[in-house]
């Protein structure tokens, strides 16, 4: 850089006499801003917007008292997610959600009560369910705020090293703080570009009376999360107080340093910390629910009834999904700022196949049928559909040909003095199964509907700019030995030859000598622009840098290509070697995830057969009849009545939609220890998962099934 001439006063003045007022116009001041910003807020925060929604509606007839502590807090995580609501109005939404399922649930129990005759018939589990269902929308809706506040940082801070890039690389040829941040604001990706649009907002509501107080306020935001941003911004801001350009440029320079240094510490410092919470959530979230299990047939028979398959759903279908929710959302909240994924999804070309609905409904109509063979046996019994057929409600396997199954009935339902119980055979326990592969089938297909075509473009535009940084250097290299960009463009194709960058370059060269583009319609026209072909953010932006630095001399062009080379050199290192450091507890939870908890799942479903098939071989009943006159044998052997266990086939269905909420959980929480805020990249790693997951699951349920089944037919039947 000091080889470069500095330019003398009668140079600057020169060149910014003549070209003062496009420069204005192409650094986007003109734009107006408060508008801009409500426009932008409303289009790419509708989530935010439903919240605000809410919080007004029922704000406006009902205020609460919020404590001055947590007032402060709450007014924080808002201004941070940019949620345009007081503290109280937040509070007033939790409280009522509470208080109004709750208030549902108690009128629909005391009306149950009263209808059936009395205090005895009330439905306590059904008031409790209402009961913890009301305290959780109590703190999912009273910690909204703080979860919004969380997605917003780790969106916006995946792109902080780019914002300080922009500025840096602005800043070198325009020393202007205010046309930096207004051209960072134009260029970055939702939503640090919300912020930096506000920035201008708040000046021009008149909350501050210049850029630089409304920036410093800013700031303030990240004060507890990212120190090394606003370290990075202070000396920016120096650098326009210093008198040598050498220093200016070093003092710009070293902000980048900064932001990229205190990236790579942060995250060196969770990946150490990350490892033992994630352990404990598959330990105590899997593992002992998974192996707890295999010991609930036995328990349910021994009890007496007591413990059914209806709690079964409750305790892991809604209690431990919830713990294990709450604890992974603990860990997401230690993740710092400033590392992941940046690709905004919403500005994708195909984004409207990411939102189109039509996957769930072709998902739905395939795997319709896998629920309704899941649930025939339940249609037999409890429905006139098989008497209007001709079919009998069950039958043995003999009548349907597999006398080698002795005579077991395949749905096997317990016709008792208390009602029907079941079903307990090996043909209702082997249907249900379809049920969670049915649901993971739907999820896997329509999530892989909606992400593929975006995975692979995504893909290919992320090999693109790796090799986009080489050709970038070639670009710069030619431009700073005073070859013209219009030039440079075709040079650099016949020196990309074999890369994906090569068309690119071929693409802009073709448009300038064909064409008669300029090079900034060579590359951004709508029409015929290069950039259609290759929507990549890192490719735009270095385009603009060029197109915006070359107005002032192909040297300041040359150093400012060479400046996003070497940034983009140093955070692919960055980068790489993050992900080395998290990749091996990824994997284990991946591996946890989709193969020993399916496997341990499928083997706890074999045991649960086997129990029920010997103590419905051993006919218990008559065994204790038997036994009266020998001891206690009788009372003891009445403990394992079968009619009492909890049915195998509600305990599969249970465990398969378990696993299938697990997936869903530790999915998006792994993704975005990894990668950030990326709904693209969880949506597709989910469907992914489930998939092997549940494949596996199923086979392992209905192979260990099949065999322990077989070997207790053969077992009792050499015995009796």
């Amino acid at each position: 850089m000091s080889q470069f001439k500095k330019p003398d006063v009668d140079d600057v003045l020169r060149k910014w006499g003549s070209r003062i007022e496009k420069q204005i116009n192409t650094s986007g001041n003109n734009t107006n801003y408060s508008r801009e910003y409500m426009t932008f807020k409303e289009e790419m925060a509708p989530e935010w917007t439903r919240f605000e929604r809410l919080a007004q509606t029922l704000g406006s007839f009902i205020k609460l008292k919020v404590s001055e502590k947590d007032e402060k807090k709450i007014r924080k995580q808002l201004e941070i997610a940019h949620v345009d609501i007081e503290p109280w109005q937040a509070l007033t939404l939790s409280v009522m959600a509470f208080l109004s399922v709750f208030l549902i649930g108690l009128l629909i129990s005391v009306s149950v009560a009263l209808i059936r005759g009395g205090i005895s018939e009330f439905p306590f589990l059904f008031f409790f369910l209402m009961l913890v269902f009301s305290l959780f929308l109590f703190y999912y809706v009273n910690g909204y705020p703080s979860r919004l506040a969380n997605k917003w940082r780790l969106k916006a801070s995946s792109q902080m090293v780019p914002a300080i890039l922009y500025i840096v690389v602005y800043m070198r040829h325009t020393p202007n703080l205010e046309k930096a941040i207004a051209f960072a604001s134009e260029h970055l990706q939702y939503p640090l570009a919300l912020d930096f649009k506000k920035i201008f907002y708040n000046v021009e509501v008149g909350k501050f009376s210049t850029i630089k107080e409304s920036l410093d306020n800013y700031l303030e935001t990240w004060r507890d999360y990212s120190t090394e941003f606003i370290e990075s911004f202070h000396l920016i801001e120096g650098s326009l107080f210093e008198a040598d350009n050498t220093q200016r440029i070093a003092s710009l320079e070293k902000a980048l340093q900064v932001v990229l240094d205190g990236v790579y510490d942060k995250m060196l410092k969770f990946t150490h910390n990350v490892r033992s919470p994630l352990t404990n959530v598959y330990m105590l979230g899997v593992v002992l629910p998974t192996l707890g299990l295999a010991l609930l047939p036995l328990a349910s028979a021994m009890i007496g009834g007591l413990f059914t398959w209806i709690h079964v759903f409750i305790l892991f279908n809604m209690i431990i999904p919830f713990f294990v929710f709450y604890l992974t959302n603990n860990i997401l909240m230690l993740r710092p700022g400033g590392y992941g994924e940046s690709g905004l999804l919403e500005r994708n070309p195909l984004y409207s196949k990411y939102k189109s609905n039509e996957p769930y409904v072709k998902s739905f109509l395939i795997c319709l049928p896998f629920f309704i063979l899941g649930l025939l046996p339940l249609i037999f019994q409890y429905t006139p559909f098989p008497g209007m057929i001709g079919l009998q409600k069950d039958y043995t396997f003999a009548e349907l040909g597999l006398g080698f199954f002795g005579d077991e009935r395949l749905f096997d339902f317990k016709h008792s003095g208390e009602g029907v119980s079941g079903p307990f055979g090996i043909g209702a326990l082997f249907l249900s199964m379809l049920i969670p592969l049915g649901a993971a089938l739907f999820f896997s297909m329509a999530f892989r509907a909606k992400t593929k075509e975006l995975i692979v473009e995504r893909e290919k535009t992320k090999q693109l700019e790796k090799e986009f940084n080489n050709s970038l250097f070639q670009l710069g290299n030619r431009i700073g030995n005073g070859m013209p960009p219009e030039l440079a463009f075709g040079k650099v194709a016949e020196s990309s030859k074999g890369l994906n960058t090569e068309n690119f370059f071929r693409i802009v060269d073709h448009n300038i000598k064909q064409a008669g583009m300029n090079v900034e319609r060579a590359i951004f026209d709508p029409n015929r622009g290069a950039i259609i072909y290759y929507p990549s953010d890192l490719i735009a932006t270095s385009m603009r840098i060029l197109i915006e630095s070359s107005k002032k001399g192909l040297k300041i062009a040359a150093v400012s290509l060479m400046s996003i080379s070497e940034y983009v050199r140093n955070i692919q290192k960055i980068t790489e070697r993050l992900r080395d450091m998290l990749a091996e507890i990824i994997s284990d939870m991946k591996s946890n995830m989709t193969f020993l908890a399916p496997l341990l799942s499928g083997i706890v479903v074999g045991l649960a057969a086997m129990i029920t098939a010997i103590l419905n071989k051993l006919d218990i009943s008559n065994l204790g009849d038997v036994g009266n006159g020998i001891g206690n044998l009788g009372t003891m052997l009445q403990i394992f009545d079968l009619t009492k266990m909890i049915p195998p086939y509600y305990l599969q269905i249970a465990i398969g939609v378990y696993l299938i909420q697990i997936i869903f959980i530790l999915t998006s929480t792994l993704v975005t220890v990894d990668s950030g805020e990326d709904r693209l990249e969880k949506t597709s790693k989910t469907g992914k998962n489930l998939m092997k997951g549940i494949a596996l699951y199923f086979a392992a349920a209905f192979l260990a099934t099949l065999a322990l089944f077989i070997l207790s037919s053969v077992v009792l039947g050499g015995l009796g």
